[in-house]
């Protein structure tokens, strides 16, 4: 991890992106000691692939810091990396056999060995405009994403109480375009964490703690335009980005964490890295209640309070954002025995007992 130390954001990203390309390195190179039984190696094959994929958007997020030759630098080195992945992944691939045709046939032919699509697909731009086939499968990929979530958001419609939609059938969470809902993940959404994305919420409660407590943590997260809600996220192994909330609570552990364009809103975190916030407002952090932490995270450095304003380049601390007092911060026993749902409760009386709503 890049040192919290270090003033410049260009050197902390140089740091941090050295430090990532050496572990997906380090991943790429143990796959020849994986079994290929049970689905071991092909699990860190994908995880190498979203570890790529995090690493380039992560390089183009920094794009408003990092000047453009070192821009082109790291997507290089992404590059070479993937290219890596790819030759070592060839090696995996089946000899070619022989198949013989029916007896009329005179000769024998060879098939073609069959490597898995998300390997020989071409990662050379990963996250890149330049990248038509990436951009057309990415097209496709939304697509079919977007049509089995839309049949989980009619469902959640159709519920009354509290919502819980399995999402068994997906590979990725996407909740978009309600108001007023009290929403639980169940266990069975553990599934369908490569993924998550919130959008166009209002009075809303979302919890998605479970899924990614007894199951893997998503991979990605992205919160936007969401209005008067609770959001507890989860655990999230790579990136955040919260994009234009308002009036809102946010609780989530992340690697890393990007607020964009939000105005009022508390966040209750743990951090590995510098959370970063850009043409925000009025923004509160508090660390994630222990209720909602795991031991590693209770016993681990967290960096919550150490946010970086990229828009506030003066030497006095930013005024966009404060540390929320602790007599101001919710109580342990609304965590437990409000948020997390009551027969007795409706969302709007949880979101007055959280503070989002006034009493």
């Amino acid at each position: 991890m890049a040192d919290p130390n270090i003033a410049d954001p260009k050197e902390r990203f140089f740091r941090y992106f050295q430090a990532e390309i050496t572990a997906i390195q380090g991943q790429i190179d143990d796959l020849a000691t994986m079994s290929h039984v049970g689905g071991e190696r092909q699990d860190c094959i994908d995880t190498v692939l979203a570890g790529i994929s995090r690493l380039s958007n992560e390089v183009m997020d920094a794009g408003d810091y990092v000047p453009a030759y070192d821009q082109r630098t790291y997507t290089q080195a992404i590059k070479a990396l993937t290219d890596k992945l790819n030759e070592t992944t060839a090696k995996f691939a089946p000899k070619s056999r022989f198949q013989f045709k029916s007896k009329s046939s005179k000769s024998a032919t060879t098939s073609e060995p069959q490597a898995d699509p998300r390997v020989r697909t071409s990662f050379s731009n990963v996250g890149s405009k330049q990248s038509p086939v990436l951009d057309a499968a990415k097209r496709d990929a939304e697509t079919s994403a977007s049509a089995s979530a839309k049949d989980y958001n009619e469902e959640l419609e159709q519920q009354s109480g509290v919502r819980k939609p399995s999402f068994s059938n997906v590979k990725s969470i996407a909740i978009f375009d309600h108001s007023g809902l009290h929403i639980v993940l169940p266990s069975t959404a553990s599934r369908a964490t490569s993924s998550g994305s919130l959008r166009n919420l209002e009075r809303c409660v979302v919890d998605m703690t479970i899924p990614t407590s007894t199951g893997a943590p998503f991979a990605g997260l992205a919160l936007k335009n969401i209005k008067q809600s609770l959001v507890i996220a989860g655990h999230v192994a790579g990136p955040v980005h919260i994009t234009g909330l308002q009036n809102t609570i946010v609780v989530v552990a992340a690697r890393q964490v990007r607020i964009h364009e939000c105005r009022n809103v508390d966040v209750y975190l743990h951090c590995a890295s510098h959370p970063i916030i850009e043409d925000c407002s009025d923004m509160r952090f508090a660390p994630i209640p222990e209720f909602y932490a795991t031991k590693s995270e209770i016993e681990g450095t967290n960096q919550w309070d150490q946010v970086d304003d990229f828009k506030w380049l003066k030497t006095e601390p930013s005024p966009n954002w404060s540390i929320l007092p602790e007599e101001s911060r919710i109580p342990a026993d609304v965590w437990k025995n409000s948020v997390c749902g009551s027969p007795s409760l409706s969302t709007v009386d949880i979101l007055r007992k959280a503070g989002v709503l006034s009493s």
